[in-house]
């Protein structure tokens, strides 16, 4: 039951976030602008993070099943996949150095900032 109360409680964050981002007509996707809400109530503590932690874990133990969909959604579209397959691949190569070079940059910024105090 506990785990089922803990993921009415995301589910209803999320949807707080569909009627937001439909409410409003915003570009931003309902399920991140929920994401940012479950962020902000955690960082505020307005929800505590044992609160959802058991689905939370749960969520994160099986994350790869949730790729599936998109993965045989790609199948659909591998004749434009295929069509296009150096950009797409110079893209994730660039993007993956981009986000290498800045969470290094991150962390070394965070070990400074730590060794300061």
């Amino acid at each position: 039951m506990k785990i089922f109360r803990e993921a009415l409680l995301i589910l209803g964050i999320y949807l707080i976030g569909e009627v937001i981002s439909k409410g409003f007509s915003l570009p931003l996707p309902g399920n991140i602008l929920g994401m940012l809400i479950l962020l902000l109530l955690l960082m505020t503590k307005v929800i505590k993070v044992e609160k959802i932690e058991s689905v939370s874990n749960f969520f994160l133990d099986h994350l790869a099943f949730f790729f599936i969909p998109a993965g045989v959604g790609l199948i659909s579209s591998f004749d434009l996949i295929k069509a296009n397959i150096i950009p797409i691949l110079v893209l994730c190569i660039v993007t993956t150095a981009i986000v290498i070079a800045v969470t290094g940059t991150i962390v070394q910024l965070v070990i400074k900032v730590k060794k300061g105090k």
